[in-house]
C-alpha cells in the first residue's frame, strides 16, 4: 500500500506531471508537423497562439511567456518576418518596444491548426470530466498566483 502523501509532495508530483504533460502535448504537435511536411517548429507556433491570445504583445513579453531569452525570441520573431506570418511594429508608448501582430498568413496557420489542437485535447481529456479539468485549472492558477 502506497504511503499517502502530504500537500507538498502532492503539489511536487502536480508539477512534475504538469512538466510531462507539456512534454507529451509538444510532442505530439511535433509529430504532427513532420507528418504533414509543414516547415515550421514548435516554437514558432507558441508564439502564434500566444498572439491569437493577445495580440500585439511586446517581445519581451512572449520571452517571459514562453521563459525564454529575448534574443532567442528576436531571432524567431525575426523568422516569423521573413515568412509573413507575423509583424513588428514601434510600440507607440515606448519606441524602444517593438509590438508583434498577427497577419493574415499567421492567422490562416493557426485555423489549419483548429483541426490538430482539437484532437490534441479531446485525446488528452478523454475520460476527465469538464469539473475535474475546471478545478485542476484553478489549483494550478492559484499555485501560480501564490508563487508571484
Amino acid at each position: 500500500m502506497e504511503p499517502i502523501l502530504n500537500k507538498v509532495d502532492l503539489a511536487r508530483e502536480l508539477g512534475r506531471e504538469t512538466a510531462e504533460v507539456r512534454n507529451e502535448l509538444r510532442q505530439f504537435l511535433q509529430r504532427k508537423i513532420k507528418e504533414s511536411n509543414w516547415d515550421i517548429s514548435f516554437e514558432l507556433l507558441e508564439i502564434l497562439a500566444l498572439l491569437h491570445k493577445k495580440d500585439g504583445m511586446i517581445q519581451q513579453e512572449i520571452a517571459d511567456v514562453l521563459i525564454k531569452d529575448k534574443s532567442s525570441i528576436t531571432y524567431l520573431i525575426s523568422n516569423m518576418v521573413k515568412r509573413d506570418l507575423v509583424e513588428r511594429i514601434e510600440d507607440q508608448n515606448d519606441r524602444r518596444n517593438k509590438q508583434i501582430f498577427l497577419k493574415a498568413k499567421g492567422r490562416e496557420l493557426l485555423q489549419q491548426l483548429g483541426p490538430w489542437v482539437e484532437e490534441l485535447y479531446t485525446k488528452a481529456t478523454q475520460g476527465i470530466s469538464v469539473e475535474s479539468i475546471a478545478l485542476a485549472l484553478a489549483i494550478a492558477r492559484k499555485m501560480n498566483e501564490n508563487l508571484k
